[in-house]
């Protein structure tokens, strides 16, 4: 028999079980999918759902020219209150009022994204990153 609520969170969409808690938080570390950086510790991110457009990945260098065209509108992502909880991310330069974040290894990106409007509010894309 199924744990209480879990069939209601696996119709909803919830995120997968293996990477989420019972709190809400990443049970694994969060990896560059490229060259396997940390980027988050475990039960340092919450998961959250909200549909966010992210360029295609590249390198830093590249994301900067990029005239936003070609990407993914991502829902499932790792959301950080505070840049300090990261372990390893960059950032690139304003984009409008959005600062896209890259591993700070690699440069590659991005991985998520972050609004100027909204200190607290650091996006990490499920699909963008690898877990541990």
């Amino acid at each position: 028999m199924a744990a209480p609520g879990s069939e209601m969170e696996a119709a909803a969409g919830a995120a997968p079980e293996e990477l989420v808690c019972a709190q809400g938080r990443n049970r694994k570390a969060v990896l560059c999918q490229r060259c396997g950086s940390r980027v988050l510790l475990p039960g340092t991110a919450t998961f959250a759902r909200r549909e966010l457009f992210l360029p295609a990945m590249k390198k830093k260098t590249a994301l900067m020219g990029n005239s936003g065209q070609d990407g993914d509108v991502l829902q499932d992502h790792w959301l950080v209150e505070d840049m300090f909880s990261f372990e390893n991310v960059g950032f690139t330069k304003d984009v409008g009022n959005i600062k896209f974040l890259v591993c700070a290894d690699c440069e590659v990106g991005p991985i998520g994204w972050h609004c100027l409007d909204d200190k607290k509010s650091f996006y990490v894309a499920l699909d963008r990153v690898s877990h541990e």
